[in-house]
């Protein structure tokens, strides 16, 4: 099972549809608000969230969506990466609430060879979040730096620094 890509299997126009989605539970958004000192009523109060918002009740917060959404692009953008350069945009589209489900996809939208190092190179890519019923709750685009094959390949391959077990 590949775990992220080399700059040589990247296409520009490509779509990777990350899989499996996530349903996301009030605990989640509770305990991601709380390690974050995220103390916004909006996502921990529901009877705030019920008398004040024009949502009538929590909303998830936003940067947890995206920070799901990065992790479910992971296996099949930056497993590899070198580095993560930027975020270059960052669109919270509509509001997830607690029992949606999140779903990715990530398109590729370009990719430049490196000018200082001929092992890696740069993809810009567009990571796009719905919910069940297909509505898009997140957009977000980044850079991220990826080695070439030959650059895996001097350094232990698909699985380096890989252990093997040792002998019973």
């Amino acid at each position: 099972m590949q775990f992220g890509r080399y700059y040589e299997e990247f296409e520009v126009g490509a779509v990777y549809k990350h899989w499996p989605g996530k349903t996301v539970t009030e605990y989640d958004d509770h305990l991601f608000c709380l390690l974050t000192m995220n103390h916004h009523p909006l996502h921990l109060d529901a009877h705030y969230a019920a008398e004040t918002t024009d949502f009538g009740k929590n909303v998830v917060v936003g940067n947890y969506v995206y920070s799901l959404l990065l992790g479910m692009s992971v296996p099949d953008v930056s497993g590899k990466a070198i580095a993560n350069l930027e975020v270059e945009s960052l669109k919270h589209v509509k509001p997830t609430f607690h029992g949606d489900t999140i779903y990715g996809e990530t398109e590729v939208l370009g990719k430049t060879p490196s000018k200082s190092k001929d092992d890696r190179g740069v993809v810009h890519v567009e990571t796009r979040g719905y919910k069940q019923d297909g509505t898009v709750v997140c957009v977000f685009r980044r850079k991220v730096m990826v080695p070439k094959r030959s650059y895996g390949e001097a350094r232990g391959g698909e699985q380096p620094g890989r252990p093997e077990p040792a002998a019973g």
